[in-house]
């Protein structure tokens, strides 16, 4: 498909990003993170592109984060810097965080255990660089609230943001009373869309789903889901009358099975139909049927439309090896993500 071609023009199953809901979202993170003055630290697992990066770096390419190497690499090799790798080392990547930390002017490394710290004293770094002249330095205190992710609301969001932000002060605070000072980061896409005052005290936050957002960031209350930023295009490939079933050709290989029992309406939300669900999928097929009565099948001849509001965006586009970017139902061009660990 072309630039400037409907959405429609696309083979499907496709995964499709609204460009201005991208860089609305980043904006108001953004915005957010200034009035509370506090570093963002965008996380890029969601997206794992460039361009998308750009847009939440507002083109520093400086101060991100990232879950993988593959990432990593990926973006020191495009101009970025100030990368942190948030995941507890991996021993068996210990070589490869060295090479990083050699080339890049700031690479950051997240410990959890005493043999991991062991394992950086043993590889010292080249060309006159050092982890630390005794060995390593702590950089900073890491965490992520991951329990907001139980959370329907905001006042319950705030209140694990409000629990996480104080345990987390709380530790500096004794880290400074021997005499170590450092960094402190938290977040999670739904503490950071409604974040609480003290979060201004810490250092930074690291949210990252933000920029797409999806369903299960509307259930939570993160967003609305006018905010939602991704959808994946799906057609009908067949009619089943005798299962009173629609089949469609995004499997679980184009929007994951992530979200299974989260929703009434199946894996996903399918835009414009509120009465369908996506039942069920095998690797290349999907199976729709009406959450109650039969199917009137002249609404969904052979070759129609159907659009996936994905439950968890960075699932769904984790599936897909490419993203079309569109602005108001006109295709723009493409973002590539880099894949792999």
């Amino acid at each position: 498909a072309a630039s400037g071609e409907p959405l429609s023009a696309l083979c499907t199953p496709a995964l499709v990003v609204d460009v201005d809901k991208v860089k609305r979202n980043a904006k108001r993170m953004m915005e957010r993170c200034h009035q509370l003055g506090v570093q963002l630290r965008p996380h890029m697992k969601t997206h794992k592109t460039l361009e998308c990066a750009d847009i939440m770096t507002g083109g520093s390419r400086r101060c991100i984060v990232v879950s993988t190497l593959a990432e990593a690499t990926f973006y020191a090799d495009h101009g970025f810097d100030d990368i942190l790798y948030a995941y507890s080392l991996p021993f068996d990547k210990v070589e490869r965080c060295a090479a990083l930390s050699e080339r890049l002017d700031l690479f950051q490394v997240l410990l959890d255990h005493p043999d991991a710290l062991e394992r950086l004293r043993k590889r010292p770094l080249k060309g006159g660089r050092r982890w630390h002249a005794d060995g390593v330095e702590l950089t900073g205190v890491y965490a992520h609230c991951g329990n907001t992710y139980n959370c329907k609301g905001v006042e319950q969001i705030q209140a694990v943001a409000q629990e996480t932000t104080s345990f987390t002060l709380q530790f500096m605070e004794k880290l400074k009373a021997v005499g170590i000072s450092c960094k402190s980061s938290i977040g999670s896409t739904p503490s950071c869309s409604h974040p609480v005052s003290d979060m201004g005290k810490l250092s930074e936050v690291h949210p990252g789903n933000y920029v797409f957002y999806d369903v299960q960031q509307s259930m939570i209350g993160s967003c609305g889901l006018e905010d939602v930023a991704v959808r994946v295009l799906t057609r009908v490939v067949g009619h089943c009358p005798h299962r009173n079933q629609l089949l469609v050709d995004c499997g679980w290989t184009g929007i994951s099975l992530d979200g299974a029992g989260k929703l009434p309406t199946g894996y996903a939300m399918i835009e414009g139909h509120p009465d369908l669900k996506l039942l069920s999928m095998t690797q290349e097929h999907g199976r729709v049927e009406p959450i109650s009565g039969p199917l009137d099948y002249s609404k969904y001849p052979i070759g129609s439309l159907l659009t996936l509001i994905p439950y968890h965006s960075c699932a769904a586009a984790a599936m897909h090896p490419v993203y079309h970017v569109h602005s108001e139902g006109r295709l723009m061009g493409k973002w590539t993500p880099t894949r792999g660990w």
